[in-house]
């Protein structure tokens, strides 16, 4: 099993610390910094970074500095709890992460039975946040949320199109999947293909001979950039024409790199851009002085550290109950995604998504633009 553990000593120059010996706020940060979406890990591990030298540089938490230590889960349950595990033992009280919903959720039982707070900024599936646990938090939105988005788009905009459902069979995909069938059979549309695949395969032939037989004319994707890379080229290959789309799964550069100029015209569910947001002007600055592209869930996971600093010191302690309570309270948080407050499972009370298109930019390259 491959481990990535880095430690918070590695970070000390950067992050403005003056001494191993001196009081300290122990955060964790658990993501795929390998495996098929290191890129994303990649992207949460930056925004965190970003966050903590700022924070630092500004004083800490409550006169506290903050040391981070990355914990590699590649995507997998399994790891994720053993990573959970090593942070008890290492007496992390915060974790930003993880990545993955099928990861998160389990590896939170951990932390709830250590006293720990956990924020993701990425996992969507609702079950997250429904088991009235008292230490799960998001900064994202839920897949019934965008399920919802994707199947009013598709009944209203794409109204007479021959719909196509494909999923990964993981916790997040599938769930996307469901929720926005179930959003399109409600308003009428009824599927004409209901299939799942297999994470990490190469040959999706079979699932895209069936997308041909049926004809469809638009293919929802439940599932990652990779695999939905894959799908969208093999389906060029073959010449089926549907539009590929998907969720916030596919927000990544990586899916174009994958998927090839058989990219162009895919539509996918976010959230509002928030380099766009003028919150986000001075940090999305520092990150590309840095040669760091703020994509994706840079900006959503450097949003969890803030979340858990004025939590903090609005319950003037760093005990992770008494800082959950805070952020249960209704409290408003100002972060880089913009003001936004918790309802009493722990989801943002404001979460929305919106409609992208992947399109072609002046410079030639694939990139993806709100509609």
């Amino acid at each position: 099993m491959n481990r990535v553990w880095i430690s918070s000593l590695a970070f000390a120059a950067g992050l403005g610390l003056a001494s191993v010996a001196q009081a300290q706020v122990k955060i964790g940060m658990a993501g795929p910094i390998t495996g098929p979406s290191a890129a994303t890990g990649a992207q949460m591990k930056n925004g965190v970074e970003q966050a903590v030298e700022d924070i630092n540089a500004a004083g800490g938490i409550l006169g506290q500095k903050i040391v981070v230590s990355v914990g590699d889960d590649a995507s997998d349950p399994k790891q994720g709890v053993s990573i959970a595990n090593k942070f008890v033992g290492d007496g992390v009280k915060f974790v930003m992460g993880d990545y993955n919903s099928g990861v998160s959720i389990p590896a939170s039982e951990v932390y709830q039975e250590n006293g720990i707070v956990q924020i993701t900024p990425a996992s969507t599936n609702p079950t997250f946040t429904e088991r009235k646990m008292w230490n799960v938090f998001r900064t994202c939105g839920r897949d019934d949320q965008q399920g919802a988005v994707a199947s009013a788009y598709i009944v209203a905009k794409l109204a007479g199109k021959k719909v196509a459902i494909v999923h990964d069979k993981t916790t997040y995909g599938k769930g996307l999947a469901d929720e926005t069938k179930k959003g399109m059979n409600a308003k009428g549309v009824t599927e004409v293909l209901y299939e799942g695949v297999n994470t990490g395969e190469k040959d999706y032939s079979a699932v895209v001979s069936k997308i041909k037989q049926a004809s469809a004319d638009i293919v929802f994707f439940g599932g990652l950039y990779t695999e939905g890379g894959l799908l969208v080229r093999q389906m060029r290959d073959a010449g089926v024409k549907a539009v590929l789309m998907g969720g916030d799964g596919l927000a990544a550069s990586e899916f174009a790199s994958v998927g090839g100029p058989g990219v162009e015209g895919s539509l996918m569910t976010f959230g509002p851009d928030p380099t766009k947001k003028p919150e986000a002007a001075a940090v999305v600055a520092k990150l590309r002085a840095k040669k760091i592209d703020p994509e994706s869930y840079t900006l959503y996971s450097y949003a969890a550290i803030q979340v858990i600093k004025q939590a903090a010191e609005k319950a003037k302690s760093l005990d992770p109950k008494k800082v959950a309570e805070a952020m249960h309270s209704g409290m408003s948080f100002d972060t880089v995604i913009g003001k936004f407050s918790y309802d009493a499972k722990g989801d943002r009370n404001d979460a929305d998504y919106v409609v992208y298109l992947w399109k072609k930019a002046s410079d030639g390259k694939l990139v993806y633009e709100q509609m």
